[in-house]
């Protein structure tokens, strides 16, 4: 059975009817929010990719992507696990400027992702990309680029609230921001896990910046793909979910490796033999724009936004037979 969670006395907060109405209300609203407040247009994304092009994200390394043959093109591909490579490609080719960058709808399959409440092997998310200038690679710029997204989130809730008004999700704007070293040293006797779940109760949103690296304790916060972050500028959005109890990610962002921070990541991780892929030698090259992007969960906005305690109460999926039954029995429908 995969691990599920449901509190004492939850009820689903929506007719399934209503539901839907607010599902669509959350992602009409956002993309319009968020594209307004990092000057994002919009375009089309690919399924698959290209299995030896060195565009799909290889995750933590050990996931296995969804591969097939196409036999009319005599080559195999890959369903994406995430456009954050794409994505940056996409800019050089879209010919987009300084300042200006693209968002998309990203659908996955993550075949070995563990479900849960908040896990399925299908992923949607908001996945965006944004040109920048040398000078902006730095911690204030992804501060304050945080600070916009955030903000975008608050207005998409608060319009919901409005629309919807049996709901009640009151998101904050105030940002703690945070480095995983320096949340290790506050709670050095707490799991990583633990240490989020401490830290987003106490402040209701934070940012857990610098994902990827080696802590003193000799270990990761969490593990980050060595060639699209900059593990020294990156980070994940959390916010303190009330009805889960517990800290939740709604996305993954950061400034983009440069050569130099490419190379580096690369050695550090074991990846050199990636140096030979295509997109990597344009990076190595430096032939592709320096940008900063992430993903944002559109299924988890949703469950934060409208208060649902497992992801299948907003998103379409497979489920094993004995989860979906427990919840059927304490009267919430999965899709």
């Amino acid at each position: 059975m995969s691990k599920t969670y449901i509190p004492q006395n939850y009820h689903t907060p929506l007719s399934v009817y209503e539901m839907q109405r607010a599902i669509e209300f959350i992602k009409s609203n956002f993309q319009v929010n968020l594209s307004n407040a990092l000057n994002l247009r919009r375009v089309s994304a690919p399924l698959f990719v290209e299995e030896n092009s060195g565009l799909n994200d290889n995750l933590n390394g050990v996931e296995r992507p969804v591969s097939f043959d196409i036999p009319d093109v005599h080559t195999n591909a890959q369903v994406v696990q995430s456009l954050a490579k794409w994505k940056r490609l996409a800019l050089k080719r879209y010919q987009f400027n300084v300042g200006k960058g693209l968002f998309t709808d990203m659908n996955a399959i993550r075949r070995d992702e563990e479900v849960d409440n908040l896990h399925s092997v299908y992923v949607d998310q908001w996945d965006w990309e944004k040109v920048i200038a040398a000078e902006d690679r730095n911690v204030d710029y992804l501060k304050r680029t945080v600070r916009d997204i955030v903000n975008a989130i608050a207005e998409t809730s608060e319009a919901l609230n409005v629309a919807f008004p049996s709901l009640h999700a009151k998101l904050p704007r105030d940002v703690f921001f945070i480095t995983t070293q320096e949340l290790e040293d506050q709670y050095p006797t707490l799991t990583p896990k633990q240490r989020e779940d401490a830290v987003c109760r106490e402040h209701g949103v934070v940012f857990l910046m610098q994902i990827g690296k080696l802590l003193k304790s000799g270990i990761k916060h969490d593990g980050r793909a060595p060639d699209y972050d900059d593990w020294d500028l990156n980070g994940d959005i959390l916010y303190w979910n009330p009805v889960l109890e517990r800290a939740f990610e709604v996305s993954s962002m950061g400034i983009r490796v440069d050569p130099e921070s490419l190379d580096r990541q690369l050695t550090l991780a074991g990846c050199d033999d990636r140096r030979k892929l295509p997109f990597h030698k344009m990076l190595l090259n430096n032939e592709l724009p320096l940008t900063m992007g992430g993903g944002i969960g559109q299924s988890r906005l949703c469950m934060l936004m409208i208060g649902t305690v497992h992801i299948g109460e907003v998103q379409v999926s497979l489920w094993d037979e004995e989860t979906r039954k427990t919840y059927e029995d304490a009267g919430i429908l999965l899709l």
